[in-house]
C-alpha cells in the first residue's frame, strides 16, 4: 500500500497545485487553456514520438499478451460508449469521449511504476510491449469512431476520407507516426534534435497534470457522479476482469499475465481528458473520472495485486 501511495500521491500533488493556482486566481482559465493546447498539440506528441522511436519493437511482443489486453480494452470502450449513450442518455460525441476514458488506462504514469514496485524491473517487458502500441491503438480507435459519429448520414467514402484527414491532422497521431518511421527505418537524428525533443517530452506529463487540475475548477462533477462512477467501474473493475479471464484462458505466462492485468487495472490516463478536450465533448465527466479513478486505484490496485500469482 505504501508503494502505491508513493506512486499516486505525487500525481495528486501536481493536479492539486494546478487546481489551487486557478482557484486562487494565480492563473486565469485562459492560461490553463493555453497550457492544455501546448501539451496536446506539442509536448505530448513529442513524448509519444520519443517513446515509439526508441522502444525495441521486437521485445516482448507476444500476440497472446497484446490480444488479451486489447480485446479487454475494446470491450471496455464499447461498454463505456453504450452505457453513456443508452443508460445516461449522452449524445454520441460525449459517449465516444466517455468510452475513450474507459479505453485509455494510465499505462505509463501508473502502470509502469506500480508493476515495477510490485514485481521488479525485470517484470516490465510486457508493460513496454503494451505501452508501445497503447497510444496509437487507442487514438486510432477513438478518432475513427468520433469522426464516424460526427459525420453520420454521409457516404462511406466521404466518412473514410474525413477520418483519415482527421487522424493525420492530429498532432498526437503525427507524433506517433513519425516515431514509428524513425524506429522502423533506423533513421539517425542529430543529438541536438534529440536533446530538444527530450526537453519538451519531460514537460509533457507534469504540464498536462497541472493543466488538468486547473480544468477541474471549471468542470466540477455536479450532476455527473453516476456517470463518473460508471467510468471508474469499467476502468478499474470490468477491463481488468476481462483481461484476467482471457489471460487465464489463453495461458499467459506469469510475467505477461501480471503486466496485462495490472495495466488494465489502472485509472484513465490524462490523455483521456486530452481527447475529450480536443473534441469539446464530456470534458467535465472525463476530467473528474481521471481524478477520482486515480484515487480509487490505491484500493483497487491493491485488490488486483492480491489476486495475481
Amino acid at each position: 500500500m505504501s508503494a502505491l501511495l508513493t506512486v499516486i500521491l505525487p500525481v495528486f500533488l501536481v493536479v492539486g497545485a494546478g487546481y489551487l493556482c486557478v482557484w486562487r486566481q494565480f492563473f486565469t482559465p485562459s492560461v490553463v487553456d493555453g497550457l492544455m493546447k501546448f501539451t496536446q498539440g506539442f509536448a505530448i506528441p513529442c513524448l509519444l514520438f520519443r517513446a515509439i522511436a526508441r522502444i525495441d519493437l521486437s521485445t516482448g511482443f507476444d500476440p497472446a499478451l497484446l490480444g488479451t489486453f486489447y480485446v479487454g480494452a475494446i470491450l471496455g470502450f464499447i461498454a463505456g460508449l453504450t452505457g453513456a449513450r443508452y443508460i445516461f442518455n449522452r449524445d454520441w460525441e460525449a459517449s465516444v469521449a466517455i468510452g475513450f476514458a474507459c479505453l485509455f488506462s494510465n499505462s505509463v504514469l501508473l502502470g509502469l511504476p506500480i508493476t515495477e514496485q510490485a514485481f521488479g524491473a525485470d517484470a516490465l517487458v510486457g508493460n513496454f510491449a503494451i505501452v508501445a502500441l497503447h497510444a496509437p491503438f487507442c487514438y486510432a480507435v477513438g478518432v475513427t469512431v468520433m469522426e464516424v459519429v460526427r459525420n453520420q448520414g454521409q457516404s462511406a467514402a466521404i466518412t473514410l476520407r474525413r477520418v483519415i484527414r482527421a487522424m493525420f491532422r492530429n498532432a498526437l497521431i503525427i507524433g506517433i507516426s513519425l516515431g514509428f518511421i524513425v524506429n522502423l527505418t533506423g533513421l539517425g537524428l542529430p543529438t541536438i534534435l534529440w536533446d530538444a525533443v527530450d526537453m519538451v517530452a519531460r514537460a509533457a506529463l507534469p504540464a498536462a497534470l497541472f493543466g488538468l487540475g486547473g480544468v477541474l475548477v471549471r468542470y466540477r462533477p455536479e450532476g455527473d457522479m453516476r456517470t463518473i462512477l460508471f467510468v471508474c467501474a469499467v476502468s478499474l473493475i470490468l477491463h481488468p476482469a476481462i483481461v484476467f479471464g482471457l489471460g487465464m484462458t489463453v495461458g499467459l505466462d506469469r510475467d505477461a499475465f501480471r503486466s496485462a492485468v495490472l495495466t488494465a487495472a489502472m485509472a484513465p490516463g490524462v490523455n483521456a481528458y486530452v481527447f475529450a478536450d480536443m473534441y469539446g465533448a464530456a470534458r467535465r465527466v472525463v476530467a473528474s473520472s481521471v481524478l477520482i479513478a486515480t484515487a480509487l486505484t490505491v484500493l483497487t490496485a491493491w485488490v488486483w495485486l492480491a489476486l495475481l500469482p
